[in-house]
């Protein structure tokens, strides 16, 4: 716990019970010292006069050392819930021995009849008290009206979520917009007040005549705009595909990709690196991390949440690429940009991460492009699982990438693939062996991390704008 600052120390009053819930202590900076007391009583010989003499008693102190963090227990505990079966005479009878397997049991331990005892995951998400203040309603003026609330942001959510008016389009529906909202022209123009937004707005607008499919990450990638100018500036050029081939893509307004053979190309796949003893290499062993790890999940009561704080240009620069050296500032043009590989594969990289959404378009590598375009010129229907491409072409680009990044992360740790045959090392050659010594050095400098959150996935994208 002392080595995360932000975990807090659990106490359990029962630590053997796995049902008991712990208080929790926070973490304070503290300038004081440890003092070490001795206290020694000398005793007297008792004379043989009845007087009693009070024994000799002195205090040796030592200062052992600086104390700079403390943790103080200042929540309230948390409710507990015991494994009690109530009996139909109101008796309460424990569980414990029943449910807790303290050794290896055989068959007949699960499958005994038992009352049904499912423990809550979480009481209090607090463990401080707040103060909630009853008050009457507010008396308005005759003809005041209160505002329409949805029902998702009644209980839950301190305030409504900020609509970024963005238009949503399933793959099913039969009509494509041709413009934004209304609401989304205001928003841009009340924003855009300096010629960074117009460049910005105008380097955008280049990028969809060039290419009219976007994901958010390939357009953090060419252009340099504050995240939270993108929230505003995406939905007044395009439009966000939810389902289908090309969904958690933006789309240039008036273009349906279901109408254009050429749009296959601009399909998204979602690809995740394959891992697990089958494959040779455990979770652990992968030189990629995974965005979210439920293994660290912690409960809200466990964790000291940091205090919100005003943006700065350090923790813009998380994420946006690795900093020089000599920790100079970047560039205005470059402050925001994203690593070229959080939205292209290139042959011999890993990417920066397990799951990955890529357009068809960015995969590098002339093996996937042929797979790609088995069917050029002959595409017939546009279905919602393939798109413009054959059956099964997701399987084949999903299959022919995670043997490229075997062999990547054999080369990285050959001891992981140390007992294979050489029968299956020859059956996963691939022709793209040579250069990997120059691109692993070049993975090893390129340790990218996204800013707040997982930028790639498709439902963080979509609370953004909802």
């Amino acid at each position: 716990i002392y080595a995360d600052p932000a975990k807090r120390l659990e106490l359990y009053f029962r630590p053997r019970d796995p049902y008991c819930h712990p208080v929790c202590a926070n973490r304070f900076p503290t300038s004081t010292m440890l003092l070490k007391v001795k206290r020694r009583t000398k005793k007297k010989k008792q004379l043989d006069t009845e007087e009693q003499i009070q024994p000799e008693v002195h205090f040796e102190m030592e200062i052992l050392g600086t104390v700079a963090t403390v943790y103080k227990f200042q929540g309230m505990s948390d409710f507990q819930y015991l494994a009690m079966h109530s009996g139909p005479d109101g008796k309460q009878t424990s569980m414990y021995d029943k449910v807790l397997m303290l050794k290896p049991e055989k068959e007949e331990f699960f499958n005994r009849e038992l009352p049904l005892y499912i423990p809550p995951p979480i009481f209090s998400r607090l463990d401080t008290p707040v103060d909630y203040f009853y008050r009457p309603d507010i008396q308005h003026r005759e003809g005041y009206n209160n505002p329409q609330v949805s029902g998702e942001n009644l209980i839950g959510l301190s305030r409504a979520r900020r609509p970024h008016n963005a238009i949503f389009v399933n793959f099913d529906d039969e009509e494509i917009p041709a413009k934004p909202l209304d609401a989304a022209v205001q928003t841009w123009k009340k924003v855009c007040t300096n010629p960074v937004d117009k460049k910005v707005e105008e380097e955008l607008r280049k990028l969809f005549e060039v290419r009219p499919v976007w994901s958010r990450n390939a357009v953090k990638a060419n252009i340099s705009v504050h995240p939270d100018k993108l929230k505003l500036l995406l939905p007044y050029l395009a439009y966000y595909m939810l389902t289908g081939p090309w969904r958690s893509l933006w789309v240039r307004f008036g273009y349906d990709p279901r109408k254009h053979p050429e749009a296959k190309i601009y399909q998204v796949l979602d690809f995740r690196i394959r891992c697990g003893m089958k494959y040779g290499y455990a979770s652990n062993d992968m030189p990629v991390k995974a965005k979210r790890s439920t293994y660290n999940y912690s409960l809200p009561i466990t964790v000291k949440k940091p205090v919100s704080h005003t943006v700065s240009i350090h923790d813009l620069k998380q994420g946006l690429g690795a900093s020089s050296a000599s920790g100079a500032k970047k560039p205005a043009s470059s402050r925001y940009k994203l690593k070229e590989s959080i939205y292209i594969f290139r042959e011999g990289a890993l990417p920066p991460y397990r799951q990955m959404f890529y357009q068809l378009c960015d995969l590098n590598v002339e093996s996937l492009q042929k797979i790609i375009r088995r069917n050029d010129g002959t595409e017939s229907e546009c279905t919602e699982r393939d798109g413009w491409c054959l059956p099964k072409t997701s399987d084949d680009l999903r299959d022919t990438m995670s043997l490229m990044i075997k062999q990547i992360i054999r080369s990285t740790r050959p001891a992981l693939f140390s007992s294979t045959t050489s029968s299956e090392d020859g059956k996963e050659q691939l022709a793209y062996e040579s250069g990997e010594d120059e691109d692993d050095e070049e993975e090893e400098e390129e340790d990218f991390k996204p800013s707040d959150g997982s930028e790639n996935e498709m439902e963080t994208e979509i609370l953004d704008y909802v």
